[in-house]
């Protein structure tokens, strides 16, 4: 029986271990998507205590919790830190088989050396313990990325955002890199025709400009991408249920957008040809200026509708979506790549019944000019855990080349989920190790040794270039 968590954990070979510890054990950490804020990285943040680090914000141990009977009020209620901290150990060991069991612990080891099992028997010793090391200089937030080897972050930033957390960094001459990603999902929100028009009223502000036309609307957002490409951003985002690729002329597109800035009702066939449009201006520009743009694809969002009144949204509610994605993303794709304006593009799937469907998308617009310039991102959000990511990797292995992908990212609120980067380095190992084993890939260390290190870190430096 091998312990749990040691050393050679998810590791069920020698070659496998062998190809985890001499290859990707040891290399830097290029996080290329996550919902850090950059306030407290340029800040280098002192949190207080554990709680405030590891549960603020986190939404995937508040559903575990929930399931397991907690009051809100120990979740993001009034309850203390130290009291939310103890139900989240009380929750811990009926966590098993869940991949939030495996992280909790590889991330006590990781950042606080602490390899016993969190549970209320142990609650308070750990938060103890682990509160005390938070107050040390090396426990800052810049302190905890140094300790996973955390060489560049990409946060995720709207449009109409100052980045002044990333200029401060950046004058700074701090070896950690901070760059901001464009997000502009509440730009083509019309599904909210108040909301939309409060952004459109914020970007007036923003750039100092009247926004009364569509083209002046395209004018100030395209102000706003070139202001981000100032400041170091070279990638786009998108949160999306599905790619929108309706057809449309210039003249519906301004009508859409007048009805929107007189508040009145726009249809639905209207609401997705106004998304259509503002993904092609997007992507365009994203193709101009060389960025990699990314979506994210599949989440249904904000099921359960009292409590996104209580608490709003990225709380929790969340689930895995069942649309339709291969037509209009081929659709989508394929009009930008006939018009020679298809930027390097990365998808992510939250359905897994889709993963063959993008594996073999991917492979329609890889067109020889970049290796693996349209990628099947690593798996997201609830497939980032073991059965997830070995189903990515093997769909991807068998309908397009795995040697290409670009790696993992921690898509995570949290300065200690950077542990999910050796969750997915080992599992790849293992990959390799039990096919070389099995006589299935030829026993050649070194080149395979190369192909687990361009996965880990070297495809990622090289298709951003940061």
């Amino acid at each position: 029986m091998k312990p749990f968590l040691d050393e050679n954990f998810l590791l069920q070979s020698k070659t496998a271990e062998k190809l985890y510890h001499n290859f990707a054990k040891s290399l830097p950490i290029i996080d290329y998507h996550n919902h850090l804020i950059p306030e407290q990285i340029a800040n280098n943040t002192q949190f207080a205590n554990i709680s405030q680090v590891w549960l603020a914000g986190d939404h995937y141990k508040w559903r575990a919790m929930r399931a397991n009977g907690v009051d809100e009020k120990y979740i993001t209620g009034i309850g203390s830190d130290y009291e939310k901290f103890e139900k989240w150990a009380e929750t811990v060991p009926y966590t098993l088989r869940n991949p939030l069991y495996h992280w909790t612990h590889l991330e006590l080891q990781r950042y606080f050396g602490i390899t016993d099992l969190l549970s209320g028997k142990t609650a308070q010793k750990i938060f103890d313990e682990c509160s005390a090391k938070l107050q040390t200089p090396e426990y800052s937030v810049r302190g905890l990325l140094a300790k996973m080897n955390v060489e560049a972050v990409c946060t995720t930033d709207d449009p109409l955002d100052s980045l002044n957390f990333h200029q401060q960094l950046a004058r700074e001459g701090a070896n950690l890199k901070m760059l901001p990603a464009f997000r502009p999902d509440k730009a083509m929100n019309g599904d909210d025709i108040e909301g939309l028009n409060e952004y459109i009223g914020k970007l007036e502000s923003v750039v100092d400009k009247t926004i009364s036309s569509f083209q002046d609307y395209i004018d100030a957002l395209k102000s706003r991408h070139d202001y981000f490409a100032a400041n170091g951003c070279s990638v786009s985002d998108h949160g999306l249920e599905q790619i929108y690729a309706e057809d449309y002329t210039e003249a519906e597109i301004a009508s859409i957008f007048d009805k929107i800035r007189s508040k009145q009702h726009i249809s639905y066939e209207e609401n997705l040809k106004f998304k259509s449009a503002m993904l092609i201006y997007f992507a365009e520009w994203d193709h101009e200026k060389g960025w990699v743009q990314q979506y994210h694809l599949g989440a249904l969002r904000n099921n359960n509708a009292r409590m996104l009144r209580q608490l709003g949204p990225d709380t929790g509610w969340d689930s895995i979506g069942d649309f339709s994605q291969a037509r209009m993303l081929s659709k989508f794709l394929n009009r930008l790549d006939n018009q020679d304006k298809l930027a390097k593009t990365i998808i992510y799937n939250l359905n897994p019944a889709d993963n063959e469907l993008i594996a073999t998308m991917i492979g329609n617009f890889n067109d020889g000019s970049v290796a693996g310039k349209v990628q099947f991102g690593s798996a997201w959000w609830f497939l980032d855990q073991k059965d997830g990511m070995i189903k990515q990797l093997n769909a991807l292995s068998n309908m397009g080349l795995l040697s290409r992908l670009v790696g993992m990212l921690t898509d995570s609120r949290s300065f200690l989920s950077f542990p999910r980067h050796e969750y997915f380095r080992r599992i790849v190992c293992n990959l390799f190790g039990e096919d070389i084993e099995n006589g299935e890939l030829p026993n050649d260390l070194e080149w395979v040794g190369k192909i687990v290190q361009d996965i880990s870190y070297f495809n990622a430096k090289n298709y951003f270039k940061f």
